[in-house]
């Protein structure tokens, strides 16, 4: 059943604020997201050039067409810009009664106001009443209590004082701008006191952090989640959002909340373009299985490069890929993590930016080699006889040298065969690189066949 949220807030041109990171942030977390929008703003990462609010009652009638049409089952507001809008907001929202989660958003990332100086007192005594919850980080908090809050216990007595002075039954004072190792989020709720944390990120991926977590709540109260559970979740959305930021602008880099389902959707792909390339394999098992070499073969797929971090990231065949009986097969469902050697060598290629995620091991024959070069493939050939000693005592350093070296004969484009000459105690072998699996047992079974 779809649940409806919609955000009050302004638009950043930029797309990593305001509306913009709301309705991303809605449709992640599985809700139908609508808007009223607020107050334009040409804005991008490191500046707020121009922003110009739109008529209250415009406001409130965008808030009606949606509640008239499908209903709202919560909502959240960012930059509301003047008095007269938050006004309108307190009095419509107060009327129709959903649960509304309030960012009290007052300074843009950049350093730029969005709000006027006469709207805070309004924003305090109209629309904090109206709120279920309400999200300040530590200058917002500071602003609308007056206090300094240098800790978490001042974080504690701000939540209190917001609570019982306003009114706003969830108060979330933001752990962002404290010091410690860990982001920690300090909860005031029904008299009792609740945090929560993660790991603090050193990312400029912070812009649009505020909206995006507000969103997140909203949502999962639409979506009838008790107010704590609802924040615990979206602690977790956030640390994703900004983990995995938008790299993209000369100042504070948008978050990204589509990596909430953006990377659990990677990994399904994954697997399920392995199974397709292990398909492939088995219709031409016998031609396979004369292919794979002493210390058998395997086939790995890395997720998108935007969210790959390690060997954990790349899905490979659990116990390789053997000769049973004259067929090749695989010894077990694709799985991540299951082959730090294959991953390695798919990392490296990732690291230096090579369009290369996938990757698969054959037997080595120099007919093969000649047959590659024949068939127009572009091949590297590498003597690791010659890899340094220093390089061969690093973990994962010889995937990496053997990527460089096949780089360095290519001119930095992807090969599509490594043809390893091997070394003592290591088995020659060739490696058939691609963009994806099915294109690398392709490329295989044209170098086989």
């Amino acid at each position: 059943m779809w649940r409806v949220a919609i955000t009050i807030a302004g638009l950043d041109s930029g797309g990593g604020a305001g509306i913009h990171a709301d309705v991303k942030t809605f449709a992640a977390m599985g809700v139908h997201g609508a808007t009223a929008l607020t107050c334009v703003t040409a804005q991008n990462t490191y500046e707020v050039r121009e922003a110009q609010c739109l008529a209250p009652s415009l406001v409130r009638s965008q808030i009606m067409a949606v509640w008239d049409d499908m209903g709202i089952d919560a909502g959240k507001t960012g930059m509301l810009g003047t008095r007269e809008i938050i006004e309108e907001v307190a009095s419509t929202v107060s009327k129709l009664g959903f649960p509304l989660v309030v960012d009290p958003v007052m300074v843009a990332k950049s350093g730029a106001p969005l709000i006027s100086d006469d709207a805070v007192d309004v924003l305090r005594r109209r629309l904090l009443p109206v709120a279920k919850v309400v999200t300040p980080n530590r200058p917002e908090a500071e602003r609308l209590t007056g206090m300094k809050i240098a800790s978490e216990r001042d974080a504690e007595r701000a939540a209190e004082h917001i609570h019982k002075e306003y009114g706003t039954e969830v108060v979330v004072v933001k752990g962002g701008h404290l010091e410690g190792a860990e982001a920690v989020d300090v909860v005031y709720y029904k008299g009792t006191f609740h945090k929560f944390s993660t790991p603090r990120l050193e990312s400029r991926a912070t812009h649009g952090t505020g909206c995006a977590y507000s969103a997140a709540i909203a949502a999962g109260l639409a979506k009838g989640l008790d107010p704590l559970e609802a924040i615990k979740t979206a602690k977790r959305f956030i640390y994703t959002a900004i983990k995995y930021g938008v790299s993209r602008g000369k100042g504070h880099w948008p978050v990204n909340p589509t990596a909430w389902v953006e990377i659990p959707a990677e990994r399904w792909r994954a697997v399920e373009e392995l199974n397709a390339a292990l398909d492939l394999i088995r219709k031409n098992a016998a031609v396979f299985a004369k292919a794979i070499p002493e210390v058998q073969s395997n086939i790995g797929y890395v997720i998108d490069p935007r969210y790959a971090e390690g060997p954990g990231d790349v899905a490979a065949v659990p116990g390789r890929i053997v000769n049973y009986m004259g067929e090749a097969r695989p010894s077990g469902p694709p799985t991540f993590g299951a082959s730090s050697h294959t991953a390695r060598k798919i990392l490296a290629f990732v690291k230096r930016g090579a369009e290369v995620r996938a990757a698969m091991n054959v037997r080595f024959s120099p007919e093969l080699v000649e047959k590659a070069k024949s068939l127009g493939f572009r091949v590297a050939v590498v003597d690791r006889r010659r890899e340094p000693e220093g390089v061969k005592r690093v973990e994962g350093g010889s995937m990496a040298w053997v990527v460089e070296e096949a780089l360095s004969q290519t001119g930095g484009a992807p090969p599509d065969i490594i043809a390893d000459l091997g070394d003592w105690g290591k088995e020659p072998q060739i490696t058939i690189l691609g963009r994806s699996p099915v294109e690398v047992v392709e490329k295989a079974l044209r170098l086989l066949t």
